[in-house]
């Protein structure tokens, strides 16, 4: 299935709920192709959701096949991969499963988001949308503490914690709308969640530090209070540092 870059989040987190064995994702210049590897049922699901959504014949060690589209990745001094790769000698390791929730480390997005992290003042993290965890466990291996994350999906909130103890780092996650329930108290927020819902969320959050991305290269995060302190901008995805205008500067370390 194919759809614009600009609604690849929504798709993403729709292809959940659908495929929540996995999937893979591929750039095609303005658009997002999305492709998972499913049964005769898996197809109708999709098909009733994406109705343009097309299905082909796939070779029999397909379940195999798809660990080639998973590599390990480097970000803020941090390597992020999966199970069956070895990380670089000498570098802290964070260990991913690509599975049921979104999140492998390996998007633009997220690589993002813990570069900024790992160039942020050390303290309590609320992770909102946490997906996967990678966030989590990623704030926690660069010395964030304590870090919580929350998800409106009880099967992100379940991957979270599996991730944190696989990664032997404390990470607190619980199942919570970010943008309707209540929000646990941090001195930082990360978010890579879809733009709109950023700003919803920004509009509602009593902190003074936020990291956000999900977001095109193009677009940026207009909330009233809140200013842009950096911006790191990778494959044409944006990711920012956010301070709440009065508020002390978040500075690098």
């Amino acid at each position: 299935m194919s759809v614009p870059a600009r609604d690849a989040e929504i798709a993403r987190a729709r292809f959940l709920e659908l495929a929540p064995e996995g999937f893979e994702e591929v750039e095609l210049g303005p658009r997002v192709e999305l492709v998972a590897y499913t049964d005769a049922a898996g197809e109708a699901r999709i098909r009733a959701a994406f109705p343009s959504a097309r299905a082909t014949s796939v070779a029999p060690d397909w379940s195999e096949r798809w660990r080639a589209f998973h590599h390990g990745v480097q970000a803020g001094g941090l390597w992020i991969g999966p199970p069956w790769e070895e990380p670089p000698v000498g570098t802290p390791a964070i260990v991913i499963e690509p599975g049921r929730a979104f999140g492998t480390g390996a998007h633009a997005t997220t690589r993002a988001c813990v570069e900024l992290l790992a160039d942020t003042v050390r303290g309590s993290l609320l992770d909102a949308g946490c997906g996967s965890g990678v966030l989590s466990v990623a704030a926690a291996r660069l010395g964030f503490a304590p870090v919580v994350a929350v998800d409106a999906d009880e099967v992100a909130v379940e991957t979270a914690r599996a991730n944190a103890a696989r990664n032997e780092v404390e990470v607190e996650a619980f199942v919570v709308d970010v943008l309707r329930g209540s929000l646990p108290n941090a001195a930082a927020l990360v978010a890579n969640i879809e733009l709109r819902s950023v700003e919803r969320l920004l509009a509602r959050w009593d902190g003074t530090v936020a990291i956000t991305s999900g977001y095109l290269e193009h677009e940026r995060v207009r909330v009233s209070g809140w200013a842009c302190e950096k911006r790191r901008v990778l494959e044409g995805w944006a990711a920012e540092r956010l301070v709440r205008l009065g508020a002390e500067s978040s500075p690098g370390i």
